[in-house]
Formats: structure tokens, sequence, C-alpha cells
């Protein structure tokens, strides 16, 4: 374990040294924080490498926010924070850095409606590296789902969005369908001990700052939810790859499997979000929805799983009505995968989902 440690840190530091040197622009012109002062945001921001997405009440007038960032130290930003601008669409932000010269752009999106609940895997975000998968409502984006593949980015294997673990094809039960498959992470992941990546998709954010150091803890489950939940519905297909590893090394007689599961928690003061290490474990979960008769299949599979309240637990209805339960929908391509376990090539498409709730809280 220690000469792990040492190779994660040594392979920190040339990684931290090849930012510097390739990508000053991004360590030096961030958006640390953005808040809207004089509106009750429901929950924390979504900040990525060069977009922020906000969350506010339905209802909430969008024709005249005014956020204020915190930056990097001695960096600038285009508008001012602090100006008046239009949320009605995405607002355009560029950080200059100290030294003047590198540049960087943020688009800004404020989101008031509830969360999506029906989903076709027909959208996603243009002009990116790999798939962004976003749910649209009037052309407007209302969600945008999370997955690991900004730290699949780090391994320098894929070379095309279709080499990442989370992407789209086109053979899905009606039209576009997401594919999850999990990857091998090359060189690089099997020297800091993560040789595998599965493919995954999830209601939440994924922090590739903490990709590295802590991937559990990178990967945040949930956003709010005003209803009560009762089933999650949708197709599946699955083929497990052909080799099984744990740790990168083969495990005969073991098949992969893939994962299908739904939380909803309450969220407080001291917990905004549930992450990879406590999603199964903390004591404010409320209910569950998971499969438990997942199989190969290489027709499109009907599923819907019912949300089990755990023991003890309820649902407070004014809680319920002030945004204070999350909830977080998990696809992955290995059922292990967080702890990078699983058969690389193992393929789960999904397709035409929903998040049933009760019409009435």
């Amino acid at each position: 374990m220690r000469a792990k440690h040492v190779i994660i840190y040594t392979l920190s530091i040339i990684l931290s040294t090849a930012c510097i040197r390739n990508e000053a622009p991004n360590a030096e012109a961030d958006i640390l924080t953005c808040s809207l002062p004089g509106v009750i945001m429901t929950t924390n921001p979504i900040i990525n490498n060069n977009s922020i997405i906000l969350f506010v009440g339905p209802g909430t007038d969008l024709s005249a926010l005014a956020p204020e960032f915190t930056l990097t130290p001695g960096a600038s930003i285009t508008p001012v924070g602090g100006t008046e601008r239009d949320f009605e669409s995405p607002q355009k932000y560029t950080v200059t850095a100290a030294d003047g010269f590198w540049k960087k752009l943020y688009t800004v999106s404020v989101i008031d409606t509830e969360l999506a609940t029906n989903y076709n895997f027909e959208d996603t975000l243009g002009g990116q590296k790999y798939y962004i998968f976003v749910e649209r409502e009037a052309g407007k984006v209302i969600m945008q789902w999370a997955s690991g593949n900004a730290g699949y980015a780090l391994t320098g294997v894929a070379k095309t969005a279709d080499d990442y673990p989370t992407f789209q094809t086109t053979d899905g039960y009606e039209g576009k369908c997401l594919s999850l498959v999990t990857r091998s992470t090359g060189f690089f992941g099997q020297m800091v001990g993560m040789p595998i990546a599965a493919g995954n998709l999830f209601i939440g954010s994924f922090d590739v700052n903490n990709a590295m150091t802590n991937p559990l803890k990178a990967t945040k489950f949930g956003l709010p939810f005003r209803h009560v939940p009762t089933y999650l519905a949708g197709y599946y297909k699955y083929k497990a790859g052909s080799q099984f590893t744990e740790g990168g090394k083969p495990v005969n007689g073991k098949r992969d499997i893939c994962d299908i599961y739904a939380i909803m928690y309450e969220t407080s003061e001291t917990v905004s979000t549930l992450d990879g290490t406590n999603a199964f474990t903390s004591p404010n979960l409320v209910s569950m929805a998971r499969i438990n008769d997942a199989k190969e299949t290489n027709e499109w599979t009907y599923f819907k799983l019912p949300f089990t309240t755990l023991p003890g637990k309820f649902i407070d209805k004014k809680k319920l009505q002030e945004g204070k339960y999350n909830i977080s929908i998990v696809f992955s391509s290995s059922l292990e995968g967080d702890h990078f376990n699983g058969a690389v090539g193992s393929n789960l498409q999904i397709d035409e989902a929903e998040l049933i709730y009760h019409l009435e809280n």
C-alpha cells in the first residue's frame, strides 16, 4: 500500500507539472464559487471545468439575476460579478488570469423547473470531447446528467467521444439510447490501482478534482425532487465482458453484471449530498429502488423497480415541498465498478426510462 501511495503521489506531481505547463489557462482562470444574492437556491451550484449550473425554485424571475463569483487569486471576470443579466437563456462569462494573458470561457445556466422524469437519451450537449446527456423542455436544458467521463479523460486512452465509458448510440429501443461500457484505463490506470472504468450515468455531479485522489467522493449523487417516487422504469440490454477482474487480476468463473438503482434522501445543513462512500449507508436515506434480477440479454428488456421506504423512515410533506429531499438515478455497466472490479467490454444500454411518482404529495 505504501508503494502504491508513492506512485500516486509521484504521478500527481507529474500531472500537476503537465497541467501547469500545458493547461495554465484552466489552472489560473477558474471560477471557484458562484452565488445569487437575494435569491433562494434549492441546492449547491454544479461547477464544472467550463460551465456552472445554478438551481432556483419554480417561479423565480430569471430576467434580472446578478450572480457573484469567487475566482482564483488575481483573476478577473467579464461581465463583472453583480451585473444583472437575463438568465432565461445561458449566459457567457470570460475569466482572465492574473497575468492578463490566459482566458477561460464559462457558460452559466439557471434552472428553475422541476427535475425531469422522462429520459429518452436523445439529447446531448454539442461541442464537447465526450458525451454529456441532457434533458430539454421547450428547447431549454432542464437537467444535465453526470458521468465519470471527465475522470476517464485524465487517462488519455480515449481518442473519440465513442471511446469513453459513457456515450450515445443509434440502436435504441426508440431512436438513440444511452450506452455504458466498462473500459480499460490503460497504463496510467494500472499504475494508480484503477485498472478499469465502468460506464456510468447518474443524477448529480462529478468532481474531477477528486477523481484521482478519492474517486468515491468524486461522485456526488442527487438533485432536489418535490414528489414521492414510486417506480423507476425503462428498457435495458446487457452483455458482460469476457473476463472479470478484481484489482486488475482475473477472477475465473465470475461474471460481471450491471446495476440500476435510485435513491431518495433527506438533506440538511450538514448533509447536502451523498456520494460513493455513503449512497447506501447514510442515515439520511429514505427510500430506494434497485434491480435485483439483472441478466444478460440481447433484447430490449423492460424493468420496473419499486421504491421501498427504509425501516423507520417517512417523507415529511413540508420538507418535500421545500425541496429538502434529493433523488438520484444511477446506471452502471459493472456492479462493482466503483471499486474497479468488473469486466472490460461489459455493455449496458438504457432507453425510454421514467421516474414514476405520486401525482399528489
